[in-house]
């Protein structure tokens, strides 16, 4: 079994914040699989590196869905935890994604808003034109900004971060990403990931002030690789 320093990926790390690549399978918080998550990882990585005794803090800012891979943020400090959250919600952390997807869009270029409700039982999310009782309203751009032989890489950035909203607004224009089932794609990727990746990331630092910005490499498969 890979030691907690080999099988994490840290991106940037200082006091304050430490940025991780996760890779698709991994879960960013504990959840009802009781599977050990990325952020118990992240934990014993700063307690092993800095020799800390007794407990340390971690804050999980956001989340990934399990399936997909890519950058994530996590606080080392509650003062940083804080701030970011406030950051998260006045959205002044801007976060780009790559999607490889089948069924090229249309249009090379476009802004794609939809109400989506999420539908807790079925932990899927569906769209709607007009708002409706439950649901939120959800934007994001893309660009198609690579065309290999059966599939599309497009460029996605969220102006909001609904659930699978990337997942869910791809489908709806007839464009899944590769291996997402719950979306309409026709087969799994062997390894049970999605061709989803949290690409970068960019923001002011919330105690330094310093501007981050950070690029996560893609998983090493032949069709991501094929993306560069």
């Amino acid at each position: 079994m890979q030691s907690t320093k080999e099988s994490l990926e840290v991106l940037f790390e200082d006091n304050h914040i430490i940025i991780v690549n996760k890779k698709a399978g991994d879960i960013t918080q504990g959840d009802k699989t009781g599977d050990k998550p990325l952020s118990d990882v992240v934990k014993e990585y700063v307690k092993d590196k800095y020799n800390k005794p007794g407990n340390v803090f971690i804050g999980t800012v956001h989340r990934l869905d399990r399936p997909t891979s890519g950058i994530v943020i996590f606080a080392r400090t509650s003062k940083a935890l804080e701030r970011l959250n406030k950051m998260l919600r006045d959205k002044t952390i801007n976060k780009t994604y790559w999607a490889i997807v089948k069924n090229k869009p249309q249009k090379e270029k476009d802004t794609l808003t939809n109400f989506l409700k999420k539908d807790t039982k079925k932990n899927k999310s569906f769209v709607y034109k007009k708002e409706i009782e439950g649901s939120k309203k959800a934007t994001l751009h893309y660009t198609v900004i690579k065309k290999l032989d059966n599939y599309s890489l497009l460029e996605i950035d969220l102006e909001t971060g609904r659930h699978h909203q990337i997942r869910t607004q791809l489908s709806h224009i007839g464009s899944p990403i590769k291996g997402d089932l719950k979306y309409g794609f026709d087969r799994s990727n062997k390894d049970g990931s999605i061709s989803l990746h949290a690409r970068k990331i960019a923001f002011i630092h919330p105690v330094s002030k310093e501007k981050i910005s950070v690029i996560a490499p893609t998983p090493n498969d032949v069709i991501w690789n094929a993306c560069h």
